[in-house]
């Protein structure tokens, strides 16, 4: 087992859950957001705009792992020699650099807290004016904001939730325990790269149709571990409360059909989406709300329609983002602690 990665996560996480985002600390999310903007400005002209996207993001991606590991090791292995000092030993191994920087950097890369807190901001905001509401979900979503309804911010908000807890979550813990930190920065770079060029409008759909390509394989198996997650803690949930505040004995066969529908219900919607992931976290929200996600929108001016996500139209309320917030942070513990298990029992990362 690998201890000291295994400190790392558990540390770093609890950093996200204290105190998610830091605004006045460097990020390198900010540095990566940075380093493809200055590249797409240069790249994204002229001919040949697909294959220089291409190099740009695999060449990108293959430097960030490459320097987040060598740096990791060096710190790993370097030793401070303390012969001059006369001190015993002579060396001094400086693991504990590793072990914090190991730290930071899962910091950095998970966004649980800070989703949950601009989720929670937009239902604040509508609280007050549509007009406020529309511009607090324009913080965290990409389609056109100004005359969506107060019953758009909410399905906004909502399906962003979901989404990104795939993508600010579980993902990056997938990566971590597959390859490692290194493996959990380069994921972040490939969510970075998707999330500023790839799209599907004029500008970016050659030079971000790799970005785009590469984010899909990257969060296939993470969407869909994310949306079983989900609906393991909302029956979880659901047992809890009945055992809390009996409502009468519901027939065995009963429950077991609710939650063989549910299923039915993702396995259903969840290749609904455009995005061949995205809707998977997305249909397990819906499922567990009994709502409807989706619809037309408006992206860079241009109308985008989504296949719909559920048959219940019915309104979004204040009650709907306290159950789904509450429904992603146990998910979130869950799958740390999954995680973490997986260290204990197998050779975990695979590097």
């Amino acid at each position: 087992m690998n201890y000291e990665l295994t400190i790392a996560l558990v540390i770093g996480w609890l950093l996200d859950f204290v105190f998610g985002d830091p605004e006045r600390l460097p990020h390198p999310v900010v540095g990566m957001g940075r380093w493809i903007a200055f590249w797409e400005k240069r790249l994204n002209k002229g001919p040949h705009r697909k294959a220089r996207g291409a190099l740009l993001v695999v060449i990108s991606l293959l430097l960030c792992f490459a320097l987040t590991y060598a740096l990791l090791q060096l710190l790993e292995t370097c030793n401070l020699n303390l012969e001059t000092w006369n001190l015993k030993p002579e060396t001094w191994n400086l693991k504990p650099l590793s072990l914090l920087l190991s730290t930071l950097l899962v910091f950095f890369c998970l966004a649980g807290r800070t989703l949950r807190r601009e989720v929670r901001m937009v239902f604040e905001a509508l609280d007050v004016s549509l007009d406020d509401g529309r511009r607090q979900v324009a913080r965290i979503v990409g389609r056109d904001t100004q005359t969506l309804s107060a019953q758009e911010v909410r399905t906004a908000a909502l399906e962003t939730l979901a989404e990104n807890l795939s993508d600010g979550v579980v993902a990056p813990l997938f990566w971590l325990c597959l390859l490692g930190v290194p493996g959990m920065v380069t994921y972040k770079l490939i969510n970075t790269f998707d999330s500023m060029i790839g799209y599907r409008s004029p500008r970016y759909k050659d030079f971000g149709c790799w970005a785009a390509h590469i984010d899909d394989i990257a969060n296939f198996i993470p969407a869909r571990v994310t949306a079983l997650l989900m609906l393991l803690v909302g029956w979880i949930g659901q047992i809890v409360s009945k055992i809390k505040r009996p409502q009468g004995n519901k027939p065995a066969e009963q429950t077991v059909n609710k939650r063989i529908g549910l299923l039915r219900f993702l396995f259903r919607f969840g290749p609904q989406h455009a995005s061949p992931n995205s809707g998977w976290p997305e249909a397990a929200l819906a499922a567990l709300l009994d709502c409807r996600f989706g619809g037309t929108h408006a992206y860079f001016g241009e109308e985008v329609y989504k296949p719909y996500i559920g048959t219940n139209p019915r309104p979004l309320s204040t009650r709907d983002m306290h159950i789904s917030i509450r429904l992603c942070l146990t998910t979130e513990i869950v799958a740390v602690c999954l995680v973490v298990t997986a260290l204990f029992l197998f050779h975990l990362p695979f590097i």
